[in-house]
């Protein structure tokens, strides 16, 4: 007979009482922990969090009143304020023993139990804690999908040729199950591309879960993406799932995978590797049957070369590669996605008669668009709130044209801005190429990535 994955504890001033519970509970569950010392609770408190508490009434010599009971019961729950404790009470202590549930006991037994009654009452307990454990991660993890879930996502929209090999890529790799990574500058719709591929794919009516790598700082990195049990660290004030359990028979997004330090990179080697993972402060492992999907806008390949990126998770993590153009490689798609965009802002702002003249269409479509279809949602948004006819024209866009020369004037010396506009003169004046420019700035191709992800170029 298998024995449940539970932690218990009997605390108990009678030795024998605890021997026979012992006995009794550890043939049906992995772990049973008696403590004759009450003095010794906050320790055990801090050990472990337990599935079921049998605490008794009364611990001090000829003392029948229950108040210690009643006492270390408060002290239980305000240390966790869902632990299931069960009072072990002595015959002709009942009324006390309802008092103790009413001070959130959740039931309790009179001695001399039966070996039979006890088993009885603490698989009950133990059943009742489970599901209430079950319950509140479902709601935890319902939150993070709905927040996810309920932006705003429409079709990739495009006419362009060189859209066609991702186009293909995502019909041809959406029904595996294999691991992809998504390649392309801030704001190509890399996303949009990670949903189309869970979209069109068996695990569609399951979860699609993002994180965005960018954001999570090391030290919330395991938390955020395995989980942890409560009391794990300071603000581990309940347990929690991990993003890997949310998206387990869906989609596991990570975004800006390029931005991993090595320490956190081996973390996630490990998680793919194995497919399994542990919450923070918890042995119990979890085994894992996600999908995979990586985004990032840096050089890979080069960070493998400056030891800057791990080959073998490139390796776990590219089992098919798609390069999404920027935008200024798409000028046919320019005039569709405005229009959408167009169409979206106006509804939105009540402005539904808003149009772009051809001369308007035209400054955007020679515009290189260095911030991608972002800067273009950006621009087309600004230009439906501040424009004073319905109308757009070429003055309703505020686009930085290419410049003539290597160098823009400024009465701005602030380090950062003067970098950031160093940066955005060097993309400009290579046309994009990227490896020109860093060459221009005399830069490496994977410090110019992680400087433009820092000024969101």
């Amino acid at each position: 007979m298998d024995k449940a994955d539970a932690k218990i504890l009997v605390l108990d001033d009678d030795q024998g009482v605890l021997y026979t519970a012992k006995m009794i509970l550890k043939q049906h569950f992995e772990t049973v922990i008696t403590e004759k010392d009450p003095l010794k609770l906050d320790f055990l408190l801090n050990q472990h969090k337990y599935d079921v508490i049998v605490l008794d009434m009364n611990f001090s010599y000829g003392l029948t009143s229950g108040q210690e009971g009643i006492k270390l019961l408060k002290k239980i729950l305000k240390k966790d304020l869902d632990a299931h404790v069960l009072m072990n009470t002595a015959y002709g202590e009942v009324d006390i023993a309802v008092e103790a549930m009413k001070e959130g006991a959740v039931d309790f037994l009179v001695k001399p139990w039966q070996k039979e009654k006890l088993l009885a009452t603490v698989q009950s307990i133990y059943t009742l804690s489970k599901t209430k454990k079950q319950v509140k991660e479902l709601k935890t993890s319902q939150k993070i999908v709905v927040r996810d879930q309920q932006r705003e996502f429409d079709d990739i929209i495009s006419v362009s040729p060189t859209m066609k090999p991702v186009f293909d890529a995502i019909d041809k790799v959406a029904v595996t199950d294999a691991n992809v990574l998504i390649l392309g500058e801030n704001g190509t719709g890399k996303e949009l591309i990670a949903r189309a591929i869970h979209n069109r794919s068996p695990r569609a009516d399951e979860n699609f879960i993002k994180v965005d790598l960018g954001a999570v700082s090391e030290s919330l990195f395991e938390s955020e993406l395995f989980g942890h049990a409560k009391g794990a660290f300071t603000d581990a004030k309940e347990d929690r799932p991990g993003r890997f359990e949310m998206a387990n028979d869906g989609t596991l997004f990570l975004d800006e995978i390029g931005n991993l330090s090595l320490a956190m990179q081996a973390k996630l080697l490990t998680a793919i590797q194995f497919k399994q993972i542990s919450r923070v402060g918890s042995n119990k492992v979890t085994p894992l049957d996600t999908r995979l999907i990586c985004a990032t806008n840096m050089p890979l390949y080069d960070m493998i070369v400056e030891n800057e990126f791990r080959q073998d998770l490139l390796y776990r993590i590219n089992t098919v590669e798609i390069k999404l153009p920027p935008l200024r490689e798409r000028i046919e798609d320019i005039e569709p996605i405005a229009l959408h965009f167009l169409k979206m802002y106006g509804k939105k702002y009540r402005k539904e008669k808003m149009r772009l003249n051809e001369t308007t269409l035209n400054k955007l479509k020679r515009y290189s668009w260095p911030g991608n279809v972002r800067e273009l949602q950006h621009a087309i948004e600004r230009a439906v709130i501040m424009a004073n006819s319905h109308l757009l024209a070429p003055e309703d866009f505020l686009l930085i044209e290419r410049p003539t020369q290597n160098v823009i004037a400024s009465d701005n010396y602030n380090i950062e801005e003067m970098e950031k506009q160093a940066i955005q003169n060097a993309v400009r004046n290579a046309e994009g190429n990227l490896t020109k420019a860093a060459q221009a700035l005399g830069l490496g191709r994977s410090t110019l990535y992680r400087k433009m992800s820092k000024y969101g170029l």
